[in-house]
């Protein structure tokens, strides 16, 4: 599942960058996204993998609050780089005819600028959050289960409801394969 998560992101990172027709709000976000959801399923499931392959469920400490940062981090960019995605596709609905206008290029690295610096402010409450609630209210199994379906499953997931169904991704993929397949037959 793991990889599926990042290969089917890396795939939208590449269709995005190779295709100059996807160089439009929607995908620049949709391609952000795919960036955030490959740091993000790759700030647990590393560990998480080692810790199945040696029986052993021991972190540093240090380790432990670097990867609970990343996964803080990562998770709330989730969460604003969706919101920014929906408002795109509130404006493209609502205003067609001033859409260009309105998601200019400036607007755009705006908002996705505006969600990585949102995460100053809310990483530290929500960091208190999980640290400061008692523990004997959380059962081991429901956190891992949930920790794991919300850690791999989702950016394994996003991909698919995002992109990889849309014609114009399919496109831009089959036109950089083959343009690929060209330049390795010739050399």
């Amino acid at each position: 599942m793991y990889l599926i998560a990042v290969f089917g992101n890396l795939l939208i990172i590449l269709a995005v960058s190779s295709d100059s027709h996807l160089h439009t709000p929607m995908y620049f976000f949709l391609c952000n996204l795919s960036f955030v959801d490959i740091c993000y399923t790759s700030s647990t499931v590393p560990k998480m993998l080692v810790n199945i392959q040696t029986h052993s469920n021991v972190i540093i400490y240090e380790g432990c609050l670097t990867q609970m940062y990343f996964v803080i981090v990562f998770a709330e960019l989730d969460i604003f780089l969706l919101t920014v995605m929906a408002y795109d596709r509130f404006v493209a609905i609502c205003h067609p005819l001033h859409y260009t206008v309105i998601m200019n290029p400036w607007l755009c690295e705006l908002l996705v600028l505006g969600s990585w610096l949102s995460l100053v402010s809310l990483f530290y409450c929500t960091a208190l959050g999980v640290y400061l609630s008692p523990t004997d209210t959380h059962s081991s199994q429901s956190m891992s289960t949930a920790s794991a379906m919300y850690s791999v499953v989702t950016p394994m997931l996003n991909p698919f409801m995002y992109s990889l169904r849309n014609k114009d991704i399919k496109r831009a993929l089959k036109a950089f394969f083959v343009k690929e397949s060209i330049k390795g037959g010739l050399s």
